[in-house]
């Protein structure tokens, strides 16, 4: 039996894009790229900042759990309130 081995196929995708999109496609599009690159490049990008922004969230969550991080912290503040010049009212 012989057997054909086929090269993976790229997803293909189509969208239908609303009067904001289409102008957003045509700012990511102005170095010169394709609308293929320009919606991949997008996606990553897009992709990347959602990882980042849920990092950022997670690393905050455990900061604030974090009952002895939280007590140096008010340690902290409260030096350096003493530091700080006195107010002239």
């Amino acid at each position: 039996m012989n057997c054909a081995t086929f090269p993976q196929v790229a997803r293909s995708l189509h969208v239908r894009l609303d009067d904001a999109s289409a102008a957003a496609l045509e700012v990511v599009r102005a170095g010169g790229m394709t609308d293929s690159e320009a919606v991949r490049t997008a996606l990553r990008e897009a992709a990347a900042r959602r990882r980042l922004r849920s990092a950022i969230r997670a690393e905050v969550q455990r900061v604030a759990a974090d009952d002895d991080d939280r007590e140096e912290m008010r340690i902290i503040r409260e030096q350096l309130a003493e530091l700080a010049p006195q107010r002239l009212d």
